[in-house]
């Protein structure tokens, strides 16, 4: 399955307008926002940013520290990186539509100087070697086939020494994931890896643990408290489905019963090497 399809997935068409939109009814203005402002919307993975903190506690960048973050989406957790660490942060993603929209809310909240982003291919990244001194994914491996490539640019674009922070999606013991799920609507684009070999793929590359921790019953108590608040309330101006449509209740049920069938589990590592 080509990396176009996968762009495809995530691809809207009119994002911006969509989000500003829904800003606007959310009483916020476009023209003046606060980083956490984006939060419901621009930390697009398990319990949002909440996790991005943890991560980033975990971690442990520094000012001077040069971050490359694999995956960056519309780069909520960029700008966090920026903001709570002090660090220069470059997000790559694969789809056009997030990049465009992660540089203009960069500028909107004050970070432009502090993050960029580039469109690229995570199994071809456009970056010299030993170029950043951390890297960080969150929730992206899910959409590459090919891992070997992956790894194998994350290790090389890491210098000796360097961090690697990664909370990601990993296969269960359960059996074939329930489609639509936020990465894809169906198989053709969900490459799960188990946390056992993703463990011994990264060490196979010269990476050593600092960190390993299964976060999944957190990530189904989010899911649950998600789907509460919508049978209640409705969906919120300012969520997911302004990115993901109106199948986002659909794909939230499924990741709570994914998740409670142990078809995936979600993991929060840190290495080094």
């Amino acid at each position: 399955m080509s990396q176009t399809t996968v762009e495809s997935h995530y691809t809207r068409g009119d994002l911006e307008s969509a989000l500003f939109q829904a800003l606007e009814a959310a009483g916020l203005d476009p023209a003046h926002l606060h980083p956490d402002d984006l939060a419901p919307v621009d930390e697009f993975h398990i319990r949002g940013a909440e996790a991005t903190r943890e991560m980033i506690h975990l971690a442990g960048f520094s000012a001077e520290d040069h971050v490359l973050d694999v995956g960056s989406g519309i780069g909520g957790p960029s700008r966090q990186l920026a903001r709570q660490c002090g660090c220069r942060v470059t997000g790559l993603d694969l789809t056009s539509e997030y990049c465009a929209l992660a540089r203009t809310l960069a500028e909107r909240v004050g970070l432009a100087k502090r993050v960029e982003y580039r469109q690229g291919d995570a199994q071809a990244m456009p970056f010299e070697d030993n170029a950043f001194d951390g890297v960080w994914t969150q929730h992206m491996s899910m959409n590459v086939a090919d891992k070997d490539s992956l790894y194998g640019e994350i290790r090389r674009v890491l210098r000796p020494g360097g961090r690697l922070a990664m909370y990601e999606i990993v296969a269960g013991r359960g059996g074939t994931v329930h489609f639509p799920v936020p990465w894809a609507r169906s198989p053709e684009i969900s490459h799960l890896t188990t946390a056992e070999n993703l463990e011994v793929d990264l060490r196979a590359r010269g990476l050593e643990v600092r960190y390993w921790n299964d976060a999944t019953s957190p990530a189904a108590a989010f899911f649950s408290a998600m789907l509460d608040r919508v049978r209640e309330n409705g969906p919120p101006p300012l969520g997911l489905h302004i990115l993901l449509g109106p199948d986002m209740r659909e794909m939230a049920a499924n990741m709570l019963r994914n998740l409670e069938e142990d078809r995936i589990r979600v993991v929060q590592v840190v290495m080094e090497g």
